[in-house]
This record gives C-alpha cells, structure tokens and sequence, in this order.
C-alpha cells in the first residue's frame, strides 16, 4: 500500500483501509496476525492497570498538554511496541 493510497483514506474518512493497514503491517502481512499483536499491547496496559496502581498522571498530562499530535502518535507507536515486546510474543524480528 502506497503513501497516496493511505493519504486518500484520510482524505475520503475509509477508516477500514486505514485499520487494514495497520494490521498488515503490525501482522507482516497478515491481518489476523496484525489484529492479534494489537491485542497484545492492549492486554498487556490493562494487566498492569487492574490493581489500579499509583501513576504519574502528572507527566502523562504534561506530555499531552506540551507536545504536539505528531510527537504524541510517535510515542504511541513505541508504547505499542513496548507492550507487545512486554507480552512476550514478537514476531517481528525474533527478538523479546
């Protein structure tokens, strides 16, 4: 999928090709695969969320408050990754 391709989803709103995208990528070409590590991140926040911890909510509203929506998608990306890394089945380079 090309750079226009996704920049005219934008444009047209077709979150469905976007969402496409996303799983492919995150799945290295299969959705299935792609949809299964997006859990993965998702399980792995709300495991450490359940005993409703003591968090810097401070610092997670100073980095929203302070940075812009670039910067903040970045920082989405590497927690992703960070989560998924956490549950112990990546798949993408073999590393843990």
């Amino acid at each position: 999928m090309s750079l226009q391709y996704l920049k005219e989803a934008v444009s047209n709103d077709d979150t469905e090709k976007l969402i496409r995208y996303v799983r492919l990528h995150f799945g290295d070409g299969s959705e299935a695969a792609g949809k299964k590590e997006i859990d993965k991140a998702w399980i792995e926040a709300l495991k450490l969320l359940l005993d409703v911890p003591a968090t810097k909510r401070e610092f997670i509203l100073q980095t929203l408050a302070e940075n812009d929506a670039a910067t903040l998608a970045h920082l989405f990306f590497h927690l992703h990754f960070y989560f998924v890394e956490r549950s112990g089945e990546w798949i993408h380079d073999g590393r843990v």
